[in-house]
């Protein structure tokens, strides 16, 4: 367990903290920071300054404090100020997030990333360019993502058998076709009210389609070893009360295809009636036990496994940036992190919305054109599918027709994108699991 540092007890300097993006998780972040006198957040970058300084104000912080801070709009040049131990990357933006975190590992600071979408598509390589900078990357505590790194760290260490891992969604058939003029009727909002409520539809698209789902579990699988079904997420519908269950494999009367499987549960049943003891907010691990003493210890213990081996732990909340303070606490101080790409096991790729036209721009994730489909990575570089992180602004060479998947060829891309150029060389090796050979 992380110890609490308290600088006015210890005498250490706080941790620096540069915070690239001042949305929803970011401004999170920022309500904890005065109770956490072991952080101090000293330059925020967000392409429109002004509102960084409205987020600082709306969390509570005084017009003194926030005369403290170095406000600018460009992140690389944050990624590079000397003064800093932690660069927090918060913009959503994977193109740009890994421009941030090469520069940041350049200039010798841990980098905590929420954008995970640039984990998905690059993580493997940006966690070796940091290790050979000496420094840590990690995912970002709060986050499902680093919350199921969590629960699999604990049962890999007690000798258990990761059966499934994953987290919780509301999601229902057919919501892959979800796109910013129909998300608002998913949640039973009207485009007015969304938007008075300052919500970003490109952003909700992406999670009720299903492509936040799949970008997540890639972290996970790529952070763990874990690996997904050759199909992608099925979404199974499942209480947390009947994980063990349910998420066993399929010839065991389960959904899954293997044991070591990364997968998302529904809160919703298809026809989209509410599941009972959901976990839509929260994360969960099956378990296996090793022996019969140890899963009759389950049972003797209240851990429900329906008189067999097989049992499940589970956590029903996530508070994202809430909880950001303890990646970056663990980076600096314990030269840790909340969970951190090992190999390349899974990633995402671009599956048409609706039939498309050659010539037809596409819009990336959250879009009117397409979704992310969680995919192995071997098999998904063999076939040369194009990730979902670069399929924003390009135009299709040719016609697609509804579900198909998009490959590279398919699209006009810019090869000079350092995103693009270093994915491409990622692929190139193809020694998918073995990141040491990445430079």
């Amino acid at each position: 367990m992380l110890a609490h540092y308290n600088t006015g007890m210890n005498g250490e300097s706080p941790i620096r903290v540069g915070l690239i993006g001042a949305g929803k998780f970011g401004s999170m972040f920022l309500s904890q920071e005065p109770s956490m006198p072991e952080l101090e957040v000293v330059s925020i970058a967000d392409l429109n300054p002004d509102r960084a300084r409205e987020a600082c104000l709306r969390v509570g912080w005084d017009e003194v404090r926030i005369s403290q801070l170095h406000f600018l709009d460009d992140g690389e040049v944050l990624s590079s100020e000397p003064d800093i131990d932690v660069v927090i990357e918060a913009t959503g933006d994977p193109v740009a997030a890994i421009r941030h975190g090469l520069a940041a590992f350049d200039a010798q600071h841990h980098l905590v990333n929420v954008t995970v979408e640039a984990d998905a598509l690059l993580g493997p390589l940006l966690a070796k360019k940091a290790a050979d900078c000496g420094v840590i990357y990690s995912l970002a505590y709060g986050d499902q993502p680093a919350l199921v790194c969590e629960l699999v760290d604990w049962a890999q260490t007690c000798g258990f058998q990761v059966v499934a891992a994953g987290k919780g969604t509301k999601y229902v058939p057919g919501d892959h076709n979800a796109n910013p003029d129909t998300v608002w009727s998913h949640y039973g909002l009207s485009p007015n009210r969304a938007a008075a409520a300052g919500m970003n539809p490109r952003m909700f698209t992406s999670f009720v389609d299903g492509t936040k789902s799949a970008i997540e579990m890639a972290a996970v699988a790529n952070a763990t070893g874990l690996s997904p079904a050759p199909e992608g997420l099925s979404f199974p519908p499942c209480p947390a009360t009947e994980l063990a269950e349910i998420l066993k494999p399929n010839q065991e009367g389960g959904c899954l295809h293997h044991k070591g499987q990364v997968e998302v549960i529904s809160s919703k049943h298809p026809d989209g009636t509410e599941v009972k003891n959901n976990l839509r907010w929260g994360v969960y691990v099956v378990i296996e036990a090793p022996n019969d003493y140890s899963a009759a210890c389950f049972e003797e213990y209240g851990l429900a496994n329906e008189g067999g081996r097989y049992a499940a732990m589970y956590k029903p909340f996530h508070l994202i940036g809430l909880e950001l303070g303890f990646s970056v606490v663990r980076a600096a101080r314990d030269h840790m992190a909340t969970g951190c790409p090992q190999s390349l096991q899974a990633g995402v790729t671009a599956v048409a919305k609706k039939d498309l036209a050659k010539g037809e721009m596409l819009d990336g994730e959250g879009g009117f054109a397409v979704w992310g489909k969680l995919q192995p990575a071997a098999e998904s570089i063999q076939a040369g599918y194009l990730p979902i992180a670069l399929s924003n602004n390009v135009i299709l060479k040719r016609a697609l027709r509804r579900g198909e998947v998009v490959r590279w060829e398919d699209v006009v891309i810019d090869e000079n994108i350092e995103a693009v150029r270093l994915r491409r060389q990622m692929e190139e090796t193809q020694l998918v699991g073995q990141v040491d050979a990445l430079d």
